[in-house]
């Protein structure tokens, strides 16, 4: 495997994982985008240039992840490593829940897939594959990747990435997803780290009917979107890591929005409805149901929170060759 192309354009979207009750295999892409280039280039190692979210604080270096995803992907392909320049232009927050990580790895293995003579072996299942063995959970590569609304799994003896399969859902047009995002950050780790072993087993058959049930209210009933993100097995017990989301989310369920923690937090994910109510407006210049609920739950003091309306991106990450 040869590289054929020195320059290129990656585009990749924020995702919100879990949704509530799909706990480790529903996500969803949403229009919030990592933008980045890289070049292939004579001198050795990686030179990293970053800006907007992680500027100052990511590695600048071959440590930077989506410098360790493009090596792991040539690798993968046979093809030869080289050294790299990138520019990397974030929007997505980082240690939020919105899916930074999984956005850098989707990255690195799409700008490897640009850099290569044949794409093709860097198809969708094997970056999907790849990126899940980088990322360790497909919730967040799938919609990244794929666009939309997505759901994960892996085939019964599949390990790592192995056996790592995704299906695009429908999602309804009224959907207007509403993230509100916190200054403080919590890893992925941490959130974890709280979860129990294992759970009652009522819990576990209540929630496969919620997660059933979500799929119907994302796709065609959008008034059922309240009861569909109930959950019981993660956000009650990441409630001591993060009081503040998960009081959030209390109280916008409280007044009817179906409001989740956004992967493993502490952003809150209100998923919202379009309405043809005055006032108010998203991302589209429409209002939602979730506008003055956001407002009367922080009572006009946000405290650092800010409120981003995001369409959810239909697209995925995409990848294109630049002429120098």
């Amino acid at each position: 495997m040869r590289l054929r192309a020195a320059h290129v354009r990656v585009r990749v979207p924020a995702t919100s994982a879990n949704l509530g009750p799909g706990f480790d295999a529903l996500g969803m892409a949403l229009a919030l985008h990592d933008e980045l280039e890289v070049r292939a280039v004579a001198s050795p190692g990686a030179r990293v240039e970053v800006e907007g979210e992680g500027a100052g604080e990511v590695p600048d270096d071959e440590r930077h992840l989506v410098v360790r995803a493009l090596r792991a992907a040539l690798d993968h392909v046979g093809a030869p490593q080289t050294g790299l320049h990138l520019r990397c232009r974030n929007r997505i927050p980082h240690g939020r829940g919105l899916g930074s990580s999984a956005a850098a790895v989707v990255a690195g293995v799409l700008a490897a897939r640009g850099l290569v003579d044949d794409p093709d072996v860097l198809g969708d299942d094997d970056a999907l594959a790849l990126a899940t063995l980088l990322e360790g959970h497909p919730d967040n590569a799938a919609p990244a990747l794929l666009g939309g609304l997505t759901l994960a799994w892996t085939a019964d003896g599949g390990a790592g990435g192995e056996g790592v399969r995704a299906a695009r859902l429908p999602v309804h047009p009224d959907v207007a997803p509403v993230a509100v995002v916190p200054a403080q950050h919590l890893s992925t780790h941490a959130a974890r780290g709280v979860l129990p072993a294992q759970v009652p087993h009522g819990d576990a058959a209540w929630q496969a009917g919620r997660a059933a049930l979500l799929v119907e209210a994302l796709g065609r009933r959008p008034d059922l979107l309240l009861d569909a993100t109930g959950d019981r097995l993660h956000q009650g017990y990441r409630r001591a890591v993060m009081p503040e989301s998960l009081a959030l989310v209390d109280a916008l369920r409280t007044r009817g929005v179906a409001a989740v923690v956004s992967g493993a937090g502490p952003t809150v994910l209100a998923l919202a409805r379009r309405t043809d109510a005055p006032g108010g407006a998203g991302q589209d210049g429409l209002p939602t149901d979730a506008d003055a609920a956001v407002a009367d739950a922080f009572g006009g003091v946000m405290a650092g929170w800010r409120v981003l309306r995001l369409a959810v991106d239909p697209g995925g990450a995409t990848v294109r060759t630049l002429l120098d």
